[in-house]
């Protein structure tokens, strides 16, 4: 006839899983924390050239803020125009997946200075292992 006699709840302890994802967040500010302190300039760019990290160091070398940085390409827009295929195919690599350790990347500022720091391009994977993405350091 329809009538409800009784209701049933079921309840888990989520006290756990609550722990575990403060602790996840906790490492993953600590890290966020140590690339933008970091004494070398970190940049990250995703899977189209495209600036997607930029620590301190980069910022106070190069002159761009992280905000004028993030989106811009970085080929295009931080590297003179003579260097620009040798490292647009270091990033190449890293984007297939072959890393490259201590590439001599030229770098131009936002006055116009020139400047070389020593480089090793990493793939940058998502959690599933996908590449995203490069780190360079």
């Amino acid at each position: 006839d329809g009538e409800v006699i009784g209701v049933i709840c079921v309840g888990q302890d989520i006290t756990q899983i609550n722990a575990m994802t403060l602790e996840q967040q906790l490492v993953a500010d600590d890290l966020a924390r140590l690339v933008d302190s970091a004494n070398a300039p970190i940049f990250g760019v995703d899977i189209n050239g495209l600036v997607n990290e930029w620590n301190k160091k980069a910022v106070s070398i190069l002159g761009f803020d992280k905000d004028e940085a993030m989106g811009r390409h970085l080929v295009h827009t931080f590297i003179q125009p003579e260097d620009r295929k040798s490292v647009a195919d270091v990033l190449h690599k890293a984007l297939a997946g072959k890393e490259t350790a201590n590439y001599e990347l030229p770098l131009l500022s936002k006055h116009g200075e020139r400047y070389t720091i020593l480089l090793n391009a990493t793939t940058r994977r998502n959690g599933r292992g996908e590449i995203t993405g490069v780190v360079g350091v």
